[in-house]
């Protein structure tokens, strides 16, 4: 079986087109690698790139495209919607086929030691991975973002995997590990008021929200900890956004494990949870790639009857509203299509 291994680095920068042209061009010119999607987006400041590759490949991609990006982009002057920390935000290998995590994690350490020696950017990792257990999910890493940088490389608890504890202000940090796939999947509300897609994303994430006494104070439990209220998914990260372009709010969302929790199984929690607050989905949208079963598992829940793959594909964008924003092409958006 062909060892292949699939990339999906985030990089803050979602305007500048001949940036991200660049970015895009030193991927391509790495063999054994195709570069499969480019995704800017303005509002959040951010394109989300992916490619496949044999191993070796797909390291030296990854390193190219973050190399291009600590010369183009200046974090001094970034700002966006979306949590960063850095011009390069994270690097996650994933397997796909002929390949173990164990080896996407061998990767993830080969690129970040790369990255942190010869561009002097400071190195976290994350996921699988991850060096402890307070560094493996993605949100604790980037609290404070790229402003609160400078000091959190201060504290000797966060002191980089890779790297030495020093700011570089043009270029952040970079988080890079190994994880299975993840799907971003935005859901948008017919409102323009985050904190409605804010309060869905509170009760919908895994991690919940903080439970509060009469006065609004955060509950404690016997050891000091906050007592949390868990959402109502498993393998769901969310957050709510304001996308001005379109004047709505959405309910963004990352499925960690989208055979745990689904795009269609978000999408409805989504609409059952706006409809209790006044507010109603209008769609959806897929950010990158998705894989092939994803959309058969949702065609298959609202179709009736037997269907063909793409009938079941047809009725899922459908139903979704994957079009709402921007054109749903299954000859770009599903992985398998590209490979």
């Amino acid at each position: 079986m062909k060892k292949i291994v699939e990339c999906v680095p985030n990089f803050s920068e979602g305007r500048n087109a001949s940036t991200i042209k660049a970015i895009a061009e030193s991927i391509h010119g790495v063999e054994s690698v195709k570069l499969l999607n480019v995704e800017p987006d303005k509002d959040y400041n951010r394109t989300v790139v992916t490619f496949v590759g044999e191993p070796e490949g797909v390291a030296e991609a990854a390193f190219r495209a973050t190399e291009t990006a600590a010369r183009l982009i200046d974090m001094e002057h970034h700002k966006g919607e979306h949590p960063r920390i850095g011009a390069t935000d994270v690097v996650p290998f994933i397997p796909v086929s002929g390949v173990t995590m164990a080896d996407c994690i061998r990767l993830a350490n080969i690129f970040g030691k790369r990255v942190a020696s010869e561009l002097q950017i400071p190195i976290y990792l994350y996921e699988g991975a991850a060096t402890s257990p307070a560094r493996k999910n993605l949100s604790d890493i980037r609290k404070g973002e790229y402003e609160g940088l400078a000091e959190k490389l201060l504290d000797s608890h966060w002191k980089p995997d890779f790297g030495m504890p020093l700011f570089n202000k043009k270029s952040g940090a970079t988080v890079t590990g190994a994880r299975k796939f993840l799907i971003a999947y935005n859901v948008n509300l017919n409102t323009a008021d985050a904190s409605i897609a804010q309060e869905i994303a509170l009760r919908i994430r895994e991690s919940g929200r903080p439970k509060k006494d009469a006065e609004g104070k955060p509950v404690k439990n016997e050891k000091g900890e906050t007592v949390k209220i868990p959402g109502t998914l498993h393998a769901v990260k969310a957050m709510g956004v304001s996308v001005e372009r379109f004047n709505l709010a959405q309910v963004s969302i990352n499925l960690v494990d989208y055979e745990v929790t689904s795009p269609h199984i978000a999408f409805e929690e989504v609409k059952k949870q706006a409809r209790t607050l006044g507010a109603d989905t209008t769609g959806s949208e897929i950010v990158g790639l998705t894989p092939l079963n994803a959309l058969l598992m949702a065609g298959k829940y609202y179709h009736q009857g037997p269907a063909s793959d793409e009938e079941l594909i047809s009725t899922a964008i459908d139903r979704l509203g994957l079009s709402q924003l921007e054109k749903f092409d299954p000859s770009k958006k599903i992985i398998e299509y590209q490979l």
